[in-house]
């Protein structure tokens, strides 16, 4: 087998003979099976599932330009154009203007590192006395401002918020600019409690000290413009704030469309530029990139240009009329229940509820044994052990159901008063090492290679943790899951 070729077991699912496609479609098929079951309705994270219809036209429509490349935009026009549409469409629901611009990207972490590297870039170019850049952020920002921080090497700022509300004060936010501060980061909403940030006061500081202002709206840029129209009370977070110099919006969150697709945009082209990538230093063809991936498929775009076509303004807004009433159902049913306590004030469908006298994560198990996949937060500073809430169009005509389910499961706990410890005291947690942790694997139902079935103990574990020790266990257990 493989003559003349040294191979390990890495690559031991190759044969010297071809599978048929049939073997190989019915290999993937039982692969999938054990996958989240998004398709049920009865899943509230990581998948925003479109309707029947629009799903059928965005795979069409992704599989139309699967090989099309978006490396070269002079080489496939149809991108170009797709491109210009798309991103049109986005200035527009957030009130830009002729001078605006951006570019579609694989998703809100690519967008974020384009923010800051823009951000930095800018800065080199009109403030080379910042040699030590920093920007400004709150606790609740995505983590994806800090993995961007970590890979541009720029100093993520973090100021706290408050324990309540979850929103950050103006005045830390001053007391934290200085000499090297580049940039002020806003969410809208934050993802974790689903709380908009005061938007325009931090433009308005950001303005004052001649600073750039970028505002998160990767789950809320293809929702909130429609709630607003619906005539719901959303604060104003986009460039018709003065101050605000880039937003981050993702479309396949609330744009439902296929994965990866999202967008960066600039009030200005100007300060677009920053974002833009050359290199001619080397003997092949001279590399322009506007984004941070090189070659890419051109389907995720066109699969986005095909369901903003599809479902259009009025669609997208039906579907947050639906959502934003399946989110005031579950938030009442929240707030009446005696045992739950709902996080800050979150103004579209993303919820995060905490308890003070129940087993969030046996709740969370017990939810998954009816069907339901729940999101469980680790608490961190003031924000408790929580469980997050996105509800998306597929959730909606399961929410009564939902309802009844977590109403019956939250009073069984509370009447059976169990709590279950951590199997190890929190100094042995405290003093973990690396190798500590590889030992304990077996013991924890973790195996290289493959994914835990049940993550209930593991998830314990990680939420007594210091944030240190946490990604720790995280950076090993990850390290072993993968060859």
């Amino acid at each position: 087998m493989f003559r003349n070729l040294v191979m390990s077991d890495i690559l031991s699912f190759f044969s010297d003979q071809k599978k048929s496609s049939a073997d190989i479609e019915a290999a993937l098929l039982d692969m999938k099976s054990n996958d989240l079951p998004w398709a049920t309705g009865k899943v509230f994270a990581y998948v925003y599932e479109p309707a029947p219809d629009a799903y059928a036209l965005i795979k069409k429509a992704y599989m139309l330009f699967l090989t099309e490349n978006g490396l070269d935009p002079t080489a496939f026009s149809s991108l170009l154009k797709m491109e210009q549409e798309v991103i049109g469409t986005a200035i527009q629901l957030l009130n830009g203007d002729d001078k605006s611009a951006g570019n579609f990207t694989f998703g809100g972490t690519e967008s974020i590192i384009l923010a800051i590297k823009t951000a930095r870039d800018f800065a080199r170019d009109k403030y080379p006395e910042k040699t030590k850049p920093n920007i400004v952020l709150p606790v609740t920002a995505h983590a994806a401002f800090f993995k961007a921080c970590h890979y541009l090497c720029v100093e993520a700022k973090i100021i706290p918020v408050n324990e309540e509300t979850f929103t950050p004060s103006m005045t830390d936010y001053e007391n934290a600019i200085d000499e090297n501060t580049l940039m002020l980061v806003g969410s809208s909403p934050s993802y974790a409690h689903g709380v908009i940030d005061p938007i325009e006061e931090i433009a308005a500081l950001a303005k004052s000290k001649n600073l750039l202002c970028h505002v998160d709206a990767c789950v809320g840029g293809m929702y909130l413009p429609f709630a607003k129209a619906l005539g719901y009370d959303i604060p104003n977070f986009d460039f018709s704030v003065e101050g605000v110099t880039s937003i981050s919006m993702d479309f396949h969150k609330y744009g439902y469309t296929a994965k990866g697709a999202s967008c960066i945009l600039h009030k200005d082209r100007a300060l677009r530029k920053y974002q833009i990538y050359t290199c001619s230093e080397w003997s092949g063809y001279s590399l322009v990139n506007p984004t941070v991936m090189s070659s890419k498929t051109g389907g995720s775009l066109a699969a986005c240009w095909a369901n903003l076509s599809f479902l259009g303004f009025d669609g997208f807004r039906t579907i947050v009329e639906e959502t934003q009433g399946a989110k005031t159902k579950v938030a009442d049913a929240i707030q009446k229940n005696k045992h739950l306590k709902l996080l800050g004030n979150p103004v579209m469908n993303m919820i995060a509820f905490g308890s003070n006298s129940i087993d969030l994560f046996a709740l969370a198990a017990k939810m998954k044994e009816k069907g339901w996949y729940i999101q469980l937060q680790f608490k961190h500073g003031i924000s408790p052990t929580n469980i997050h809430l996105s509800i998306n169009q597929a959730n909606v005509p399961h929410i009564d159901a939902f309802i009844s389910d977590l109403t019956e499961i939250v009073e069984d706990l509370a009447n059976s008063e169990t709590h279950t410890a951590l199997p190890f005291p929190q100094e042995f947690l405290d003093s973990l090492t690396p190798e500590m942790v590889n030992q304990l694997k077996e013991s924890l139902g973790v195996a290289d290679g493959e994914a835990p079935v049940d993550l209930t103990l593991i998830n314990r574990i990680l939420d007594a943790a210091s944030p240190a020790t946490r990604d720790m266990i995280l950076k090993e257990f990850v390290n072993g899951l993968f060859r």
